[in-house]
C-alpha cells in the first residue's frame, strides 16, 4: 500500500494530495529515511511524521485501503509513548505563551492609526 493512501486513510491528512505533498515535502519519514509518496508501507514500519510544530513518531499496526471512521482510524497506528508526551509537552507550552500575550482590541481604527504612523516615521529621521 503507497504510503500516502496510507496516511490519508488513518487520518493524518484530509485528502491523498495533501498527504502526498507533505511526503514529497520531506514531512514523512520511514524508518528514519526521505521516502517518496509511492513507497510501499509495510506492517512495523516506523513513520515521523511533521505536521506544523508537531512531530509524531508511530509504528504501523494495520493497512487499509479505505478512509474510515477516527476510532477506526486509529487502530492502524501506535503512537510512542515520548512522541505523545512531547507533543503534549509542546502544547502546554504554546498555550502558556499564548495566555501571556497581549489581548488586542482588533484592527486600529483611524486615529491609533495616525499614531502609529507619526511614531514609525519619527524613529526614521
Amino acid at each position: 500500500m503507497r504510503i500516502d493512501k496510507w496516511l490519508w486513510a488513518s487520518r493524518f491528512f484530509k485528502t491523498r494530495a495533501l498527504a502526498t505533498e507533505a511526503v514529497d515535502g520531506g514531512r514523512v519519514h520511514v524508518n528514519g529515511e526521505r521516502v517518496k509518496a509511492a513507497r510501499p508501507v509495510k506492517l512495523g514500519d516506523r513513520l515521523e511524521i511533521r505536521r506544523g510544530a508537531d512531530l509524531m513518531e508511530v509504528r504501523v499496526l494495520a493497512l487499509s485501503e479505505h478512509r474510515g471512521p477516527a476510532t477506526a482510524a486509529q487502530t492502524l497506528y501506535e503512537e510512542s509513548a515520548a512522541s505523545r508526551a512531547r507533543r503534549e509537552e509542546q502544547a502546554e507550552q504554546r498555550r502558556l505563551l499564548g495566555a501571556s500575550m497581549p489581548r488586542t482590541a482588533g484592527r486600529p481604527d483611524k486615529r491609533d492609526r495616525r499614531r502609529i504612523i507619526r511614531f514609525r516615521d519619527a524613529g526614521a529621521e
